[in-house]
């Protein structure tokens, strides 16, 4: 799909401008075209700190959240990559713990496509050669690269040695890249797999961990699976993980939602089977209080959109977009919403991007929306709040279409019980979830 980055930089936009024309959203996988542009640039990807590189189809950037918080914790640095930006363009880089300055990234861009015109590299891949130029120039003591699409094909997947990869939550997303079977995305998210360096998984049905371990065996990868070389568990007050090295208990992770212990789990996983980075316990254990990971079940604080609903509401938002996401979030939701004995409306704001799968996501909210308000998605190709609200309504939503996530807003709160402030949640989209952010006032930093 196509990525409308803008800047109010006019430096960078200049720049975003240029990439926009040069590539408009080409979503073409393979290695070649960014192994070619990575040449002409030096090949600064093997200039990075070690790097610790994260795939899955849900989950990785929480676990790559956790791992900066965990490494930065040790008195160490990290830079990060990660896709795709909420608000910013610069949120995809973090050069030793900072978001990368506005002058800076025009820079980089500008020298990565003045040098990249005959290639046809895409948008993604300008981008992550991007990246790689700015980590190899600035000294740190690690590197979190999450991937973007996939794996095997990935233009993150040029790093030959890194220093330890990871494989979060696997689900059915992007078919028409990755494969039509849970077992054949698994099979091209395993594509991380390096001769020697550990590939950390989570636990998986037998077929998907099959189809994993195959692939991590052709490349002579060093699996690490959970279930058979480390172990985890959660109660209410805690997360308990162990592996050979011996046992380790956290706090419950600070980012809402029950499937979180297990991202926090793999990353600190990652970190104990790699011998390079010296991660004491106790930079874990703060790791857990302290990864942010915004528009994932991040609760909105005051600001323009949260102010327009009653006083005691709750806003809530998250980016997830396909029905492995939207089986945790309605998870979380209905923790938040069913404390006890007692229950609170649910309101849900949906916006989805036309290539995601709308009957999926919505299922497990059937029996927990109270109602649901369909939105477009500014700037991007969508489902019509129209079809969105006839799916919504064959589950027995009830649902009504909204201009915008403000008019949304202002409808829920007209029919709100004074005496029963109500819960809220927008989801379907990143790009989405980005909007929102920026009108309250939250961009990520």
């Amino acid at each position: 799909m196509p990525d409308f980055a803008t800047s109010a930089s006019p430096a960078v936009q200049h720049q975003l401008d240029r990439l926009w024309s040069l590539s408009p959203g080409a979503d073409i996988l393979g290695l070649e075209r960014i192994t070619a542009l990575l040449a002409r640039l030096g090949n600064p990807q093997d200039s990075l700190p070690p790097v610790l590189h994260v795939a899955g189809t849900n989950g990785k950037g929480s676990t790559c959240a956790f791992l900066r918080s965990a490494i930065e914790a040790a008195g160490l640095t990290a830079h990060v990559y990660t896709s795709p930006h909420l608000v910013r363009f610069n949120e995809r880089i973090r050069i030793a713990g900072s978001l990368i300055q506005d002058d800076a990234l025009a820079a980089l861009l500008k020298e990565v496509l003045d040098i990249a015109g005959d290639i046809g590299a895409s948008f993604f891949e300008v981008t992550t050669a991007a990246a790689f130029l700015a980590f190899s120039r600035t000294p740190a003591d690690a590197c979190i690269v999450e991937v973007g699409l996939g794996g095997r094909l990935d233009a993150t997947n040029v790093i030959a040695r890194p220093l330890v990869t990871g494989i979060a939550q696997l689900g059915i997303d992007h078919q028409s890249f990755l494969g039509d079977t849970a077992e054949e995305i698994a099979g091209e998210k395993a594509g991380i797999a390096k001769q020697g360096i550990p590939l950390v998984t989570m636990r998986y049905p037998a077929s998907v961990a099959d189809r994993v371990e195959t692939v991590a065996r052709v490349a002579r990868a060093r699996i690490s699976a959970a279930g058979d070389a480390w172990f985890f568990s959660a109660d209410d007050s805690k997360l308990v993980y162990r592996d050979a090295a011996g046992r380790i208990e956290t706090p419950l992770p600070n980012l809402a939602g029950p499937h979180q212990p297990e991202n926090l789990a793999l990353a600190i996983a990652m970190l104990r089977h790699q011998d390079r980075l010296a991660i004491p316990p106790e930079a874990l254990r703060t790791a857990a209080g302290t990864a942010r990971w915004p528009a994932r079940m991040q609760r909105l604080g005051k600001g323009p959109l949260a102010d327009l609903l009653p006083a005691g509401s709750e806003l809530w938002l998250d980016g997830g977009h396909n029905p492995a996401a939207a089986a945790t979030v309605a998870a979380t939701l209905r923790q938040i919403a069913f404390p006890g004995t007692g229950r609170s409306e649910v309101h849900l704001i949906l916006g989805m991007l036309s290539n995601k799968d709308p009957a999926g996501l919505l299922a497990p909210f059937a029996d927990l929306a109270t109602t649901l308000h369909a939105v477009p998605v500014p700037s991007h190709e969508h489902h019509s709040p129209e079809a969105l609200v006839a799916i919504a309504r064959g589950l027995h939503i009830a649902a009504n279409t909204a201009t915008d996530v403000p008019s949304a807003l202002a409808d829920i709160t007209a029919a709100a019980d004074p005496a029963e402030p109500p819960i809220i949640l927008v989801l379907g989209s990143l790009y989405l979830a980005g909007e929102v952010l920026a009108a309250n006032d939250e961009a990520p930093d």
